[in-house]
């Protein structure tokens, strides 16, 4: 690890993560997550922010576009909390190594909209692309945390539906909330960032209150989905994370995925791209996955 990531570390777990743990009321940390996005995320130079017009929110993310296709980025924050303003910077960054545009979807979060509305927006938001003209060739799939569990799920739902999209990539991906993974009890003091305190409350605020739904669905954990004929795809997760055991098990489901495991790094540490040297040398692996999946997709097609 680089020093900047030492001490971000110890920042994390003696500042961070107790303030993660001791929030009890949603909305505060919504609030909270955008206010320090504001301050700690900068878009690089030169990128263009724009509200989406049309059926389907979220923003459209480019820096000086200059290829084809598009990429479909799901921000993270546990289904609860984030949005395309939270990871609009990050997304920008990728949006100039690869030079084309993203779109970040604003979809419904918990607990005032439970399962399985972020699915269904999520599929909303690949049938506008398709709408405004892009082939299924032409579009990556992406997303961080819950957003990377949820850009896993529209990927099964899509090869099952033989809409192959070009490659998918996620970040420290969130695909068991049946909470099998061995990781959440061995990293459960190494993850600098996570708790498995609230776990279970979180679950039971994304299934629903009235008529929960099953958390192994594989809309909502796609690790136990299938993949039938899946394009690329590649995840980046820290050993120490809780949520390590949630992407390493992905083997089985997609057995030619390309699994990257850095060590002792924060939760989807490449949002810190203005800060981490790792963040920006995982942008740059994952800039490299997308340019290469598009190509191999067009000449596929």
């Amino acid at each position: 690890m680089s020093l900047r990531a030492r001490f971000l570390r110890w920042l994390l777990w003696i500042i961070v993560r107790p303030l993660f743990v001791a929030m009890t009321e949603v909305k505060s940390a919504r609030r909270r997550f955008l206010s320090a996005a504001r301050i700690l995320f900068h878009p690089p130079p030169l990128s263009l922010i724009l509200r989406a017009r049309g059926p389907v929110p979220g923003l459209w993310v480019q820096n000086q576009p200059r290829g084809g296709g598009v990429i479909l980025y799901f921000h993270g924050g546990a289904y609860l909390m984030g949005a395309p303003e939270t990871h609009a910077a990050m997304v920008a960054e990728l949006a100039r190594r690869t030079g084309l545009p993203a779109f970040v979807p604003r979809y419904r979060l918990a607990p005032e909209h439970p399962f399985p509305a972020a699915f269904d927006d999520a599929l909303a938001a690949w049938d506008r692309l398709r709408a405004l003209g892009y082939a299924p060739a032409e579009i990556v799939l992406g997303g961080d945390s819950a957003g990377g569990g949820l850009a896993l799920a529209l990927l099964s739902h899509l090869c099952r539906d033989g809409q192959r999209p070009a490659g998918a990539f996620a970040l420290s991906p969130w695909t068991d909330l049946t909470f099998s993974g061995a990781s959440l009890n061995t990293n459960a003091r190494r993850d600098p960032l996570l708790s498995v305190d609230r776990v279970e409350e979180v679950r039971a605020m994304i299934l629903g209150t009235s008529c929960p739904a099953d958390p192994a669905d594989p809309r909502l954990s796609p690790l136990f989905a299938e993949f039938p004929g899946a394009p690329p795809v590649q995840i980046h997760v820290a050993e120490t994370e809780i949520l390590r055991d949630d992407s390493l098990r992905l083997q089985g489901p997609l057995p030619a995925a390309d699994i990257r495991m850095p060590g002792d790094l924060p939760h989807v540490w490449p949002i810190l791209h203005n800060h981490l040297p790792e963040a920006r040398d995982t942008l740059a692996t994952i800039a490299d996955f997308i340019r290469v999946s598009l190509a191999r997709s067009s000449v596929g097609n």
